[in-house]
């Protein structure tokens, strides 16, 4: 009897766990070697190292996983909206008593300790999501239910915003991945995808040659569409759309000019063309490519990376963490680092999809969006497919707010679906 409060007997899915266990232990020593010094020899367990201080961050959260299997699966069905309310009390109250670092107002700072919120804003929301949608009745297909769930993004967005953190508010993004799941209409998605294409070829070519292809497509639809949809109402509403493409279009060098700020503008710049002031603003983008391009096949070895030890790449125990895994451990590092965090995310769906309870598997889903959006995004901005918009890697950034969220985040799910398997105790 006394076994079933142990809550490491309960069911929890060994795979995920060891997946997650390697992420982190690989993090941590990825951590060590962006932070090591030939010259001072600190120690893994330095606590005045990042090294130390990311192992004290893994201590602690063992113990809130330790929490997290010991409580209730029902706690988080039950305290979902309350969870949601008190992260957009946190965000409205880090924009008047919260620190200023790196030009965002995004954190407490409790001594040498910070916390961010907008870390934990996407747990709770996910967990909102997911109380939400599981109401009977409840269809992605009605606009009133499409304004809520909208509504239940979008706040904490704003805040977000508002703290200028870009980076953390375009991860709420992920979302649409399990809204889609869930019967989101395709049109939805597929707008949004293409005003992200549309953008990026809107910074690249000329407008002139955009337009001819906007037409030359539009004409296309209408000679593939059978006779009888080619009505008059049915031409005008194409012709309409290519207006509003073309529109878009023309808005976009107004939108980078005058409504993004410089840094953001330069940040897109370098993703547009990455020779652009190479010693300036280009600089964190090059240096990264230049070290993961240094590993080659098989990496300089562990703690023998040129760039890392001269500093060359900025923030890089942190965001540009993958950079230690490219140039100390090469390809095969590299491959192996993105294999176990494929692996984890189809695990995740899997597990998702057995679900029994829809709260359960929307849940699972935003999870998988969110780790998918930070891997994507991360190792995207490190070899110059996408902008540096400073967001972690998780379980390998060094950070207490990073670690923490994705943890828990990962641990909530991982406690629902070891209900499903029937081993939850009472």
């Amino acid at each position: 009897m006394a076994r079933q409060n142990d809550p490491f007997s309960q069911n929890i899915d060994w795979l995920t766990l060891l997946l997650y266990l390697g992420c982190v232990t690989m993090g941590w020593l990825n951590v060590y070697a962006a932070v090591y010094s030939p010259e001072d020899h600190t120690s893994l367990f330095d606590l005045s190292t990042n090294a130390g201080k990311q192992l004290m961050w893994i201590g602690t959260t063992v113990i809130l996983i330790i929490c997290i299997l010991v409580i209730n699966h029902t706690f988080f069905d039950t305290f979902a909206f309350v969870f949601y309310g008190f992260m957009i009390l946190m965000l409205i109250l880090v924009l008047f008593i919260g620190s200023n670092i790196n030009g965002s107002r995004s954190w407490f700072k409790f001594g040498s300790f910070t916390i961010q919120p907008a870390e934990f804003a996407k747990v709770a929301t996910a967990l909102a999501l997911a109380k939400y949608l599981d109401v009977p009745g409840i269809n992605l297909t009605k606009q009133k239910d499409l304004l809520y769930i909208a509504g239940i993004i979008v706040l904490p967005c704003i805040l977000i915003l508002a703290s200028n953190e870009t980076g953390s508010t375009l991860v709420f993004a992920s979302f649409a991945i399990m809204l889609y799941r869930e019967g989101l209409p395709g049109w939805i998605p597929a707008v949004g995808l293409s005003a992200a294409a549309l953008f990026i070829l809107a910074l690249v070519f000329s407008k002139l040659y955009i337009f001819l292809g906007i037409v030359v497509l539009l004409l296309l639809v209408i000679l593939l569409m059978p006779r009888y949809n080619r009505t008059l109402p049915n031409l005008l509403g194409i012709g309409l759309v290519g207006l509003m493409m073309m529109g878009y279009v023309a808005g976009v060098d107004f939108f980078v000019n005058n409504v993004l700020q410089k840094h953001q503008r330069n940040r897109i710049k370098v993703l547009v063309d990455p020779t652009i002031d190479p010693l300036g603003v280009g600089w964190n983008v090059t240096q990264a490519k230049i070290a993961i391009g240094s590993g080659r096949l098989q990496g300089k070895g562990f703690l023998e990376g040129t760039q890392t030890k001269f500093d060359f790449v900025p923030e890089q125990s942190t965001d540009f963490i993958f950079c230690t895994i490219g140039e100390e451990h090469g390809f095969i590092g590299s491959f192996i680092v993105v294999a176990l965090f494929i692996a984890l995310l189809a695990r995740i769906v899997i597990l998702a999809e057995k679900q029994r309870t829809k709260f359960a598997r929307v849940y699972g889903y935003c999870v998988a969006g969110i780790i998918f959006f930070h891997v994507m995004v991360n190792i995207g901005m490190t070899i110059g497919l996408m902008p540096v918009i400073g967001i972690p890697l998780p379980f390998f950034s060094y950070g207490g707010s990073s670690l923490w969220s994705f943890s828990i985040l990962l641990f909530i799910f991982l406690k629902l679906d070891s209900r499903r398997a029937g081993a939850m105790w009472r």
